[in-house]
């Protein structure tokens, strides 16, 4: 029977949670964007909460992205030490796979997850009903012509923090909106089939899956 640690961190929620066989036994989650400051309390809890330690848990499975450069690297780098100090596997799934999984029961001919890439741009692919990926993932600006040969075939929804935005450009009747974020709650079952498939991250190698470079900016606020 396999514990793992969940740790998700790519969008304004920073959450963690613990499954064990599958099943969502203890989570914590907050959306104030603290995720360098939550993120390893919220391990510590959730294992505390179930008596365990980390080095009790079979492995952790982290969200490998695309999404927020500085959340991915809290998340990141916080499984990878678990795993080091622990001796225990890492697991990765990405945050689109999450959202997929997340999407509400219905009729949908695809289910299109996005992530905010500030303005109008987004992180995205297309999913089947099922989950299985149909197109790379890309960042993309979203038009009055996006998805028009998916929303042609049926009802499509659209899922993630990106979503709600798209709603006013995306005006067709066989288009849903889910807004909400990828969370560790979710993870559960990609997690067990990552464990099964004994589908392990190299621990000292991994990197976060940031899809865009990091572009620094100069600030306008006046220190002097």
């Amino acid at each position: 029977m396999a514990k793992i640690l969940l740790i998700e961190t790519s969008t304004a929620l920073c959450s963690v949670a613990l499954e064990i066989d599958g099943t969502v036994v203890s989570y914590r989650e907050d959306d104030t964007r603290q995720h360098a400051s939550l993120t390893a309390p919220f391990v510590q809890e959730v294992l505390e909460e179930k008596g365990l330690r980390a080095k009790d848990c079979d492995a952790v499975c982290v969200s490998m992205g695309p999404g927020s450069f500085t959340g991915l690297r809290v998340g990141v780098s916080t499984a990878k030490g678990l795993c080091f100090g622990a001796g225990i596997p890492l697991l990765a799934t990405g945050s689109l796979d999450i959202l997929a999984a997340m999407a509400r029961p219905g009729d949908w001919k695809y289910i299109v997850p996005m992530i905010d890439a500030r303005r109008m741009e987004v992180y995205t692919t297309v999913y089947s009903p099922a989950g299985e990926r149909l197109q790379p993932i890309a960042p993309q600006v979203i038009t009055e012509e996006s998805f028009a040969a998916q929303l042609a075939e049926g009802p499509v929804l659209f899922i993630g923090d990106g979503a709600e935005k798209c709603r006013p450009v995306l005006q067709s009747p066989q288009a849903a909106f889910q807004g909400c974020c990828p969370s560790a709650r979710a993870m559960a079952p990609l997690a067990e089939a990552a464990w099964q498939a004994r589908r392990f991250e190299d621990v000292a190698y991994f990197e976060p899956f940031y899809l865009k470079d990091f572009v620094a900016t100069v600030s306008r606020k006046k220190l002097f």
